[in-house]
């Protein structure tokens, strides 16, 4: 039987006509209204930044964090009382850098796995008027801008040492792997994780040109923070997931999510206190590790895993965990060069 196209897809079925004449105004069904893409941007680009999710920081934010954590564990790394502050605290070009690297490779892996799951979006209510199911672009289209968005974060990869660079090269090969996962595994997290906190090693290997005890500890906490937040963000399409056959670990654990939770977010802390311990990292950079534990706490105690509004207001408060640590590790800098003087 011949495929359908996204226009006879949705005429002949009621629900994808609502879709479909949503996505023909430009929007996808679960975009945040009053984003600047759409106040600032022609509306023939929509769909690209759709593709992006540049209406969607968040997801840019959380692949950013382990990055600037990183860098800034490294900077405050054996440090002797009394350093100058400006050696405490990350290289603001390596800040600026990370920054822009993460908004174009989020970007890049977002058109990635869209093109890899179009059929699957096509099946799924929230995602169906994303702008390759609901037929706003082309996968030449999607393909195009996919390249563009990589050729972005390859002039930024250049500007690091080289081993950062092959570092940086390497994590393309889990990137490429994660958007099949979800079809093979009950654990696509885990992948994204893999994926997500690559930048943990990344911070550390700009300033040092290699991989140490403390940014390996970082890197395996940082994959627990992103299978717990993950989890709470596939709690959202579980429904639709058991339909389409789509895994996870929100479907794996089900009713004991919370237990899973508290295992993840605690080993989490565990470990990010461990490479704090093994960079020598100053006491007071604990600070913002408790502040972010009580936060993830909060998250636990109040998660509600049928209610999808909830769960993506919790995903989305881990942005607040990522400002919390980082702080905590710029307080420790602080608190380092002004030691002598206390």
């Amino acid at each position: 039987m011949p495929r359908l196209t996204s226009a006879a897809a949705a005429a002949t079925h009621p629900v994808m006509e609502t879709i479909q004449s949503k996505a023909v105004r430009g929007r996808v069904a679960d975009a945040p209204s009053g984003h600047w893409v759409y106040r600032l941007l022609p509306r023939r680009l929509w769909p690209y930044a759709q593709l992006a999710r540049w209406d969607r920081p968040i997801g840019w934010w959380l692949l950013l964090w382990p990055c600037w954590w990183s860098a800034a564990l490294a900077a405050v790394a054996y440090a002797r009382p009394g350093e100058p502050l400006s050696t405490l605290l990350p290289s603001p070009w390596h800040i600026a850098l990370f920054l822009a690297g993460a908004v174009a490779m989020r970007g890049a892996g977002c058109t990635y796995n869209d093109i890899v799951d179009e059929d699957i979006d096509g099946k799924v209510e929230r995602t169906r008027s994303r702008p390759l199911p609901s037929g706003q672009v082309t996968r030449r289209q999607a393909w195009t801008f996919l390249f563009l968005q990589a050729l972005v974060g390859l002039a930024v990869l250049l500007q690091f040492n080289d081993f950062a660079v092959l570092l940086g090269v390497a994590s393309l090969a889990v990137v490429a792997i994660y958007p099949f996962m979800k079809r093979i595994t009950n654990w696509p997290q885990f992948v994204l994780g893999l994926a997500f906190s690559w930048g943990a090693l990344m911070g550390w290997a700009a300033v040092f040109a290699d991989i140490d005890a403390p940014a390996i500890l970082l890197y395996i906490g940082s994959i627990l923070w992103v299978i717990g937040y993950d989890t709470i963000y596939a709690h959202q399409d579980k429904e639709d997931d058991a339909i389409v056959g789509v895994r996870s670990t929100a479907r794996l654990f089900g009713e004991n999510t919370k237990s899973w939770l508290a295992g993840l977010y605690g080993g989490a802390l565990m470990l990010f206190a461990l490479a704090f311990a093994a960079a020598e990292a100053p006491l007071p950079a604990l600070a913002g590790l408790v502040a972010a534990g009580a936060h993830m706490a909060r998250q636990i105690a109040v998660l509600d895993i049928d209610d999808p509004d909830q769960c993506l207001r919790l995903f989305k408060s881990n942005g607040v965990v990522g400002w919390l640590v980082f702080v905590g590790l710029l307080g420790g800098g602080v608190w380092q060069a002004l030691k002598p003087l206390v």
